[in-house]
């Protein structure tokens, strides 16, 4: 099957889950806590990232105690393997596993599934060969490389739900197609250093005095994703500097609310297994770069280990050239800003999950000039379970916007099925 008509097949599955799942009311069955209020916090928490560039603007401070959040093996019917990560992690891992074999739910699960969560939980062949790879891929990852995941599903599957035993001829005399999420740094590179770069960015969005000038602003625009059957949806943003966002999408089920307030946040969703998920690491992480990029007066504050090197690339025939960051729990990012205008141009996230890392990309267009600074009114951001596009149609910078809008959001509500 070629790559497009993959791609193609598996939108539409993603599409017709997002269906079921909202036809499925997210009722009782599959999940065993929809709160978070008697579940274990994750251990092992690294300390705050400290670097160049840390010490201008200053940061809240992240709260003493981290918030709890629902794990696997508490909320989903018959975890074996996965146990001991958080229902984020968990479906992230479930995405890695589609982004590796090249398919859907569907393909592991019953069919069944698409219309009762409780069939997720039950044992096919399938499911049983996917426990067993997972074994196998982390006694070579312990036995090898100390644990260390470098040996994943996407390893020998790339992309095909077969491993593929033959050299292709195709791809060895082939030129490659290079995918500019992939270059990485070149030891004893010689150019430019990160704080140039930034300062280029920061002087092309309109520079720190324009920056400041603007402390908020609203947005109203529309959304388009798997979970919104490809259409378009109403959104409303709301940013506060120098960290403060929001996000309501109105989908056709039911409201979808990402909030950062600066220090925590949450993503109420109507198409999750559990409708209120505090944010916790890579999600917390990519969440407060969002927040910091919206108006990006501090983004150097936003990340630190701050690394160049990386050779030049290019995105849409733009040539562009990278920057890399840490966020405060260690999560890595890659910046990439077009080399003529110095915009942004793309932001990718790396989460680590127990079988493998995953990636989250954002790239940024269609940049209009609001009371002085420039604005992108186009975001796609495209993962393992999904792709969405924002499209921003009416931004009012300086508008007020109050505190309440960044505290905890309820629980997405399902809207009842229209008969």
């Amino acid at each position: 099957m070629g790559s497009t008509v993959k791609g193609r097949t598996l939108a539409m599955a993603t599409l017709a889950l997002t269906a079921a799942f909202a036809l499925t009311q997210l009722a009782e069955i599959h999940i065993g806590a929809q709160t978070t209020g008697n579940s274990r916090p994750r251990a092992g928490t690294p300390p705050p990232a400290t670097g160049a560039g840390r010490a201008a603007a200053p940061t809240p401070p992240r709260p003493t105690q981290r918030p709890t959040v629902p794990m696997a093996d508490e909320v989903f019917k018959n975890v074996q393997v996965l146990k001991g990560i958080s229902v984020a992690e968990f479906m992230d891992t479930m995405g890695f596993f589609s982004a590796a074999v090249g398919s859907n739910c569907v393909h592991c699960h019953v069919d069944e599934s698409l219309t009762h969560w409780d069939k997720f939980a039950e044992d096919v062949p399938r499911k049983r060969r996917a426990r067993q790879m997972i074994l196998m891929m982390k006694a070579i990852n312990r036995t090898n490389f100390g644990g260390t995941p470098m040996v994943t599903c996407y390893t020998c599957h790339h992309g095909d739900i077969r491993p593929e035993g033959l050299p292709s001829l195709l791809a060895q005399y082939s030129l490659p197609v290079e995918d500019p999420n992939k270059v990485e740094v070149v030891p004893d590179a010689k150019g430019r250093n990160a704080g140039q770069i930034i300062d280029k960015f920061v002087e092309s969005i309109g520079g720190v005095q324009n920056l400041a000038r603007v402390t908020s602003f609203t947005a109203k625009g529309t959304y388009e994703g798997f979970d919104t059957y490809e259409q378009k949806v109403p959104l409303e943003l709301f940013v506060k500097a120098p960290n403060q966002r929001t996000t309501i999408i109105h989908t056709q089920n039911g409201d979808t609310t990402a909030v950062f307030n600066g220090r925590q946040g949450w993503l109420a969703s109507v198409d999750r297994p559990v409708t209120l998920l505090p944010l916790d690491r890579a999600d917390l992480d990519g969440a407060g770069l969002d927040a910091r990029l919206s108006i990006p007066g501090s983004i150097k504050q936003a990340l630190t280990r701050w690394r160049v090197g990386f050779p030049m690339t290019t995105i849409d025939d733009r040539l562009v050239e990278i920057v890399e960051g840490t966020g405060e729990n260690g999560t890595r990012f890659k910046l990439f800003f077009e080399t003529e205008s110095g915009l942004l141009a793309r932001v990718v996230r790396y989460s680590a999950t127990i079988v493998g890392t995953v990636p989250t990309q954002t790239d940024y267009s269609d940049y209009r000039t609001v009371s002085g600074i420039k604005i992108p009114f186009k975001m796609v951001v495209t993962y393992t379970n999904g792709q969405g596009t924002i499209e921003l149609s009416d931004v009012q910078p300086n508008a007020s916007v109050e505190a309440a809008r960044f505290a905890q959001p309820a629980p997405a509500v399902v809207k009842p099925a229209v008969r």
